[in-house]
C-alpha cells in the first residue's frame, strides 16, 4: 500500500474515525483503525467497538492499492502533530512509514484479517439541516443522565412522525423536548428510537454542515441508527427498555408565569450560585415586576440579587439546583425565559421568547424539579 494525502484532509478524516476506538478495547484489534487504499483513487479509514461504528473516505494519490490496521490512538496523535504538508503512507512488511516533510514516523501494523467486519448501513430514513439538528441535539442532551446505573436515562429518545421530529431526555430531575423539521424519505415515515446521549452529541457535532442522512433499522434484527454527511458515516446500536412516558409531564396550562431576560437570569445565578454549597439550591422568589434570587444558609456567605421581571399571577418562590438552571437557561438559546408554574412543588416548564409579550418557542421545552424549600 502507498498512497499521498494533504496533511488537513487525513487528519479530519482520522478525526472523525478514531472516535468509535475503544479506550479499554474488549479484544486487540478493536484498537485499530483500518485502512483501506483501492485502486480508484480513494482511501476508506474505519473503527468499530461493538456497538458504535465511524467510517470516513477521502480522495488521494493512490500509488499501490492495499489494507492495513494500525494503532488509532497513535495515528490520530500523529495526524494531529504532522506539519501542514503533504503525507506520504507507505506500507513495507509489517510496518507503515508516515512521512510528511522532514517529519517521519514507523508504525507496526496489527492482523488486519481478524478485524469485524462493520454493520451495514441502514436504509436511509430521511435528511435534516446538520446545523438544526446539532442545535436540537445540543438542546436535549444537556437534561440527559450521566448515571451509568440507569443506562436507560443516559439516552435520547428519537420519535419520527411523518415530517416530525422529536427528542426527548431526561434525567428524572429535568427533561427537555426538541421538535424539529425534517425530510423522510417516506410521508408516512414513523419509528422511535433510543440512541445513546454521548453518541448522539458527538454524531451532531460532527455533521453540523449541510444535510445529514438519516437511518433507522428498528425492528429489523439488529437495530441501528446511521448518520451520514460529506463522507463522514457512523452506525450506533439502539438501545433497548422502555422509556418512561415523560411527554406526559409538561402541563397543559400554567396559572403562573414569569419572564426575565435570559441573559441576566444566567449572569445572576452564577454570581449568587458562588455561595451555594454542594448541592445545595438557589432560590428565586417572584413578585410584581422583580425576581430576587439568594443563596447561602450558612454564617460564613450569603449572597442575594434583584432583577426586573414580569409576573402573571400570585408570587412565587421556588428554588432550583443551581447547574439544572443553568444548563436549561443556555440550552434555550432565546432572548427572555418564560417560566410556568402550577404549584411551588411541581415542575417549572421554561420555554424561549424573543421579547416579553412576543412569539413563544415552542419547538424546545425545558421541565425542572424544585427543590423543596425548608420551612
Amino acid at each position: 500500500m502507498k498512497f499521498s494525502v494533504d496533511r488537513d484532509v487525513l487528519a479530519d478524516a482520522v478525526a472523525w474515525t478514531s472516535r468509535a476506538v475503544p479506550a479499554r478495547p474488549p479484544v486487540p484489534v478493536l484498537a485499530g483503525v483500518r485502512i483501506v487504499a483501492d485502486d480508484t483513487g480513494t482511501v476508506r479509514l474505519a473503527s468499530f467497538d461493538y456497538e458504535v461504528s465511524a467510517r470516513s473516505e477521502f480522495a488521494a494519490d493512490v500509488e499501490t492499492p492495499g489494507e492495513v490496521l494500525v494503532s488509532g490512538r497513535l495515528l490520530r496523535e500523529i495526524a494531529n502533530a504532522l506539519p501542514h504538508k503533504p503525507v506520504q503512507f507507505v506500507l513495507d512488511g509489517t510496518k507503515v512509514a508516515v512521512t510528511c516533510g522532514a517529519a517521519r514516523f514507523t508504525l507496526a501494523t496489527m492482523p488486519v484479517d481478524q478485524y469485524p467486519t462493520l454493520p451495514e448501513f441502514p436504509a436511509q430514513s430521511g435528511t435534516i439541516d446538520g446545523t438544526e439538528f446539532q442545535r436540537a441535539v445540543s438542546q436535549v442532551t444537556s437534561a440527559a443522565s450521566r448515571d451509568e446505573t440507569l443506562p436507560i436515562l443516559t439516552g435520547v429518545r428519537m420519535e419520527i412522525d411523518g415530517s416530525n421530529i422529536s427528542l426527548l431526555a431526561t434525567d428524572r430531575y429535568r427533561l427537555a423536548l426538541r421538535e424539529l423539521s425534517w425530510k423522510p424519505s417516506a410521508p408516512d415515515a414513523s419509528a422511535v428510537a433510543l440512541i445513546r446521549a454521548k453518541t448522539l452529541n458527538e454524531t451532531a457535532k460532527s455533521l453540523s454542515a449541510g444535510d445529514v442522512t438519516v437511518a433507522l433499522s428498528a425492528g429489523q434484527g439488529v437495530d441501528l441508527v446511521g448518520f451520514e454527511a460529506g463522507g463522514l458515516v457512523t452506525t450506533s446500536l439502539l438501545m433497548d427498555g422502555d422509556y418512561p412516558q415523560v411527554r406526559r409531564l409538561f402541563p397543559d396550562e400554567s396559572p403562573i408565569t414569569a419572564v426575565v431576560k435570559t441573559s441576566d437570569l444566567i449572569e445572576a445565578t452564577k454570581r449568587v450560585a458562588l455561595v451555594a454549597e454542594r448541592n445545595s439550591s438557589v432560590r428565586l422568589a417572584f413578585t410584581e415586576g422583580e425576581v430576587t434570587l439568594d443563596a447561602g444558609q450558612t454564617d460564613d456567605a450569603q449572597a442575594s440579587e434583584a432583577l426586573e421581571c414580569t409576573l402573571n399571577g400570585e408570587p412565587i418562590v421556588v428554588a432550583f439546583n443551581p447547574a439544572f438552571l443553568l444548563d436549561g437557561l443556555n440550552a434555550l438559546g432565546s432572548d427572555y425565559v418564560q417560566l410556568g408554574f402550577t404549584q411551588d412543588t411541581k415542575p417549572v416548564e421554561f420555554v424561549g421568547l424573543d421579547k416579553p409579550g412576543g412569539t413563544i418557542a415552542s419547538e424546545f421545552r425545558y421541565l425542572l424539579v424544585p427543590i423543596r424549600i425548608a420551612s
